[in-house]
């Protein structure tokens, strides 16, 4: 096992500021993913009032290697979750608003008519609220993508997580390529919408594959690019092949930007939902032409 080195020691989380924050989401039956996922900015973001929501409960139809999320059987969908997200989004006080989901394989939609009734609930009760949704692949169900679609969140992100080549032992249930084509399919759906992709790095990827994903992701007109360190949750997940340093996670961020990414966040602690806000306003910025 390789030691985990300096720069990714992160200072424990203020108690104080985690509890009220766990408190106000257990008191809507919510869930966010800087918990389920074990986020390493978790005591950062929730010290400024910032959360990415899990919706359609906290367990996974999936069985990614490398995730923390519980794997199983999920619940029945909780029709209250919409109207007590767009609640808990407004005691936040939060300008920018990422909404995630487990994937839901059972649900004939993928859980997408879900996604549009909380997009809806959040455009009533915060209306200046710009929306993120990072939704699962939803099996390649295109109509399903455009109910999502339509619903018009300003940003549509979905994760490629890793290159090709370790698909099949880091992502055995996902499609490289379905994935790449649900971005092309929500530029065809809407251009206006902005669309998103992480990779996390550390997995065994060479430069030259991460060049080629980035290059596949231009492709199909992905605006923003995400790029963060793996860190293994537990022994029971797939091992850390290499700990990128500052400097190399610098150089990606420097070539994304140089191949026409609108927006990079490229860092050892960089998670999806990392510096959202700021993609979007930078986003905005450059509609505007500012």
């Amino acid at each position: 096992m390789i030691a985990r080195p300096e720069w990714l020691k992160m200072k424990a989380p203020e108690m104080e500021v985690l509890d009220k924050m766990e408190n106000m989401i257990k008191d809507l039956s919510l869930h966010t993913v800087c918990e389920s996922a074990n986020c390493p900015n978790i005591g950062k973001c929730f010290k400024n009032k910032t959360a990415t929501f899990m919706v359609m409960g906290n367990v996974c139809t999936r069985n990614c290697r490398f995730c923390a999320v519980s794997k199983g059987i999920p619940k029945d969908l909780d029709e209250e979750e919409p109207v007590n997200v767009a609640i808990a989004s407004k005691k936040l006080e939060l300008k920018h608003i990422v909404i995630t989901s487990v994937t839901r394989d059972d649900l004939e939609d993928g859980g997408a008519e879900h996604f549009v009734k909380i997009v809806k609930e959040l455009m009533r009760i915060t209306p200046n609220s710009t929306i993120e949704l990072l939704i699962p692949d939803l099996q390649g169900n295109w109509q399903a993508l455009r109910k999502i679609v339509e619903a018009k969140p300003n940003i549509i992100n979905h994760n490629i997580e890793t290159v090709p080549r370790l698909y099949k032992n880091v992502r055995p249930k996902a499609v490289y390529e379905r994935s790449i084509e649900l971005l092309n399919q929500s530029k065809k759906i809407d251009a206006s919408v902005y669309t998103k992709c992480g990779i996390m790095l550390g997995l065994g990827e060479t430069k030259e594959e991460v060049k080629v994903v980035m290059d596949d992701l231009l492709r199909v007109g992905c605006d923003i690019l995400t790029l963060g360190q793996y860190l293994r949750p537990s022994e029971r997940h797939i091992s850390v092949v290499e700990y990128v340093t500052v400097e190399k996670f610098n150089e990606y961020r420097d070539i994304a930007l140089n191949k026409g990414f609108k927006f990079v966040a490229s860092g050892p602690f960089v998670r999806s939902s990392y510096k959202a806000s700021e993609g979007m306003e930078t986003l905005r910025n450059l509609n505007k032409g500012v």
